[in-house]
Parts: structure tokens; sequence; C-alpha cells
């Protein structure tokens, strides 16, 4: 059909190559005539796809959405991945929200290097095709990526580059505010306290605040279950309307502990600070800890919010709250070979020297948590920061020995593995 046959009597054959060649986009009127023409639906015209391959595509994702947060993150990287070679080139928008989708998946998984090249090709392509998708979200998934992979410099580019983004657009509220909120906080030092980048945290804090929540897991594999069940049935409308349903049960309960952890990282930030007030931190530690203590899969960050609050206290002078705080972390950490734990005897090591007495016993426990913590990614730095204050402590109660061996197990922990001549170290580092 050539396009002069195409455009009849009530278009031109200009306008149709216009149309064909991507430069106009035809009206929904305009697309039901040609679709009829052509003897295909309006869908297809428009997407390259029929309307139940469209709804069953759809209906895909979001169960694999629904696996990636509620699931097996290894499922739904599988799930996203048919989804792309469903849907192809025909529909390159659903094929990229897939490929996101994947992106998120895999680095659930910890396969960060496999995430960042997934990541990084969407956002080469979001530059080309910022109709499929927005770079800010690609940006802020890649910083997090790479400061679990290790790269402190490039996560820190790309969240100050984010940054930039949403101060432009106000944007402080939201999942996507959320997450670059995230990603400061885990670029920055104390002495960036001042800085653009904590100023924007602290407005994302006081637009959200911690909003309380309780776990809803049951009440979302419920809606999901019946959603399976829908679509078994052919009942693909209903299926896609129930699995909306359970993501948006979801959601409240993940932004919640997103808040909490923001408000818990920015307490940790100002507990270490001499010059920053402590009402504000002590009531965000407060809140984040409640919010933990509703999730029994976060039990970890439960113990490290009761560090912060232990730290908080000691601030304050109250040597029996810290104290009480601290112990109970070691309780219920499973694993007394972690950071956390180290974290925890370091307060109790603080609490007895301010109490006047010599707790080397404290500090070797502390010590041997450090050695049997995993160190990698993420925990690199947390572990730089334990090793430190180590130093410090066991300087404090004249153990010089150790004191060195600390400090050197600290620049280890970025990555410094051996001293040169004329080195100079910048302290920062492991801050």
């Amino acid at each position: 059909m050539s396009q002069a046959q195409l455009a009849g009597p009530d278009l031109s054959d200009s306008y149709v190559s216009l149309i064909e060649s991507g430069k106009r986009t035809p009206t929904p009127v305009v697309a039901r005539l040609l679709a009829e023409r052509l003897g295909c639906t309006t869908e297809f015209l428009l997407h390259g796809i029929e309307p139940r391959q469209r709804i069953d595509t759809e209906l895909g994702l979001r169960h694999a959405e629904l696996e990636l947060h509620h699931g097996d993150p290894a499922v739904a990287a599988d799930r996203f991945g048919e989804i792309v070679k469903v849907t192809g080139e025909e529909n390159a928008m659903l094929a990229a929200h897939a490929r996101f989708g994947r992106a998120h998946a895999l680095e659930s998984q910890g396969l960060i290097a496999l995430a960042v090249e997934a990541f990084e090709r969407l956002r080469r392509e979001a530059a080309a095709h910022p109709e499929r998708l927005a770079i800010l979200p690609l940006t802020v998934a890649l910083s997090r990526c790479y400061r679990r992979g290790g790269d402190s410099l490039r996560a820190r580019d790309l969240a100050t580059a984010a940054l930039a983004q949403a101060v432009r657009l106000s944007l402080v509220q939201g999942e996507l505010a959320a997450d670059l909120a995230l990603c400061l906080l885990e670029t920055v030092t104390p002495g960036d306290l001042r800085s653009p980048a904590m100023a924007y945290v602290h407005k994302v804090i006081l637009a959200n605040g911690v909003p309380a929540a309780t776990g809803r897991d049951d009440e979302v594999h419920a809606l999901w279950q019946a959603s399976v069940t829908a679509a078994d049935s052919e009942d693909s409308a209903l299926a896609v309307h129930l699995a909306d349903e359970a993501i948006a049960t979801g959601r409240p309960s993940r932004m919640s502990v997103k808040f909490a952890r923001i408000a818990m990282e920015w307490a940790h930030l100002m507990a270490t600070s001499e010059e920053e007030s402590l009402e504000e931190s002590q009531a965000l530690a407060t809140a984040a800890s409640e919010v933990f203590a509703s999730f029994p899969r976060h039990v970890h960050d439960h113990a490290r919010s009761l560090v912060v609050l232990a730290r908080l206290s000691l601030r304050r002078g109250d040597l029996e709250g810290a104290d009480r705080l601290a112990g109970s972390v070691l309780t219920p950490v499973s694993d007394r070979s972690s950071i956390v734990a180290a974290t925890a005897r370091l307060v109790l090591a603080e609490v007895a020297l301010a109490r006047g007495e010599r707790p080397v016993s404290v500090l070797d426990d502390a010590r041997e948590s450090l050695v049997g913590a995993s160190a990698d990614g993420t925990l690199a730095r947390e572990s730089a920061q334990a090793w430190r204050r180590l130093g410090d402590l066991y300087g404090h109660a004249g153990v010089r020995g150790e004191q060195t061996s600390a400090y050197r197990k600290a620049l280890e922990a970025v990555g410094v593995r051996g001293a040169l001549v004329g080195m100079i170290v910048d302290s920062a580092l492991v801050r």
C-alpha cells in the first residue's frame, strides 16, 4: 500500500509521511482511521503489541515487581528477562521498564558488577531516548551500586549530579527522594554536615519524618496469589487490578523502612559531631528504632539503631542508658562477628572509660568481632570507622601496640595496603 492509498481522501500524503518517519504523532481519530485501513488494531499500530498481549505483559511486570520486593530477587530477574524477550524492539517502552526492573533484581541479589553494567546501558539509552526512561532514577541507582562495589568517588560524583537535578525540581518526597538521600548519606563524612548534600537530606527528613508502619506481608501475598489465580482464569483485567492492590499495600512499609534508615544515618552522623544538638537526633533515632522493631526481617537495622541511641546517650552523659542500650544489641544480633556487634562493644568500652575503668577485655572482644566480620562493598567504610575508633580507645586504655594495629586495619579497610615513604593518607578516608 502506498502512502497515497493509506492517506485516502481524508489525509494528505505528506502527513502520512511525517507519521511514518516519526515526526508527527497521530491523533486518536487518525490512529483509528489508519488502523482500519491497515487491517490491525489501534493498539498494535501505536505500540506494536496487541491489547491482550499488552495487558499480559503489564501483568508480568507487576508480578515481577512483587517478586522483587516481596519474594525472590533471582526469580524476579528471570521474569523481567522473559518480558524483555517477549516485547523485544516492538515495544521499547515496556522493554526498557523490564530491563530497569531486572537491573534492580541483580542489585538485590548482590550481583553488583552485572547491575552496574545493566544500569549503565539503560542510562545511555535514556540519554538517547528520554521518552523511554528517566535518567535521574538511573543515576541514583548507579550511585548506590558503585558505593556497594567500593568505588566511593564515582558514587559521590553520581549522587552530586542527581542532587543538582533533585534541587532544581524541588524533589524532597517520594521513593526517589528517599533513595537519593540514602545515597548522599553514604557518601559524606562528618566534615560535610554543612554541605548542600546534607541540607537536602535534612529537607527530606523534615518533609517526610519517619512514618510509622506495620508489616502487611500476609495481605500483600494474599492479593498477589489472588492476582495469579485470576490470571490463570483468563481474567487479565482483574489480575492487573489485584496486582496493583498488592503493590500499593506493600509500598507504605517499604517507604517507612527507607525513611527510618535515613533518620538513623542522620542521627549517627549527628552523634559524631560535637557541635550538633542531640534533641532532633534522639527523636529521629528513636522513631527509626521503633519502625525497625516492627519488622522481624530488619533485626540488623534495629540493632544498628540501638547502637546509635547508645552513642547519643553517651553524648548526653547518660552512662547507664548507653550501657543498657549497647548491651541489648549483643543479644538480638545473631552474628556476633559483625560490625554492629563490634560497635556496640566500642560503646561499652567508652562507658567503662568514662567510669574510670580500663576496658581492655571489651576492646579485645570488639577486635575479634571486627576480624570475623565481612567488610566488602558498603561495609568497607563502616569497618574502617570501627577500626579507627578501636584504635582511639586502645590509645586511651594505654595499649599502644593494639592501637597501631587497629589504625593499620582501618587503612586496609579502605584499600590502603601499605605505607610508602613520604605518603600522607587523608584521615577523611576512615571517618
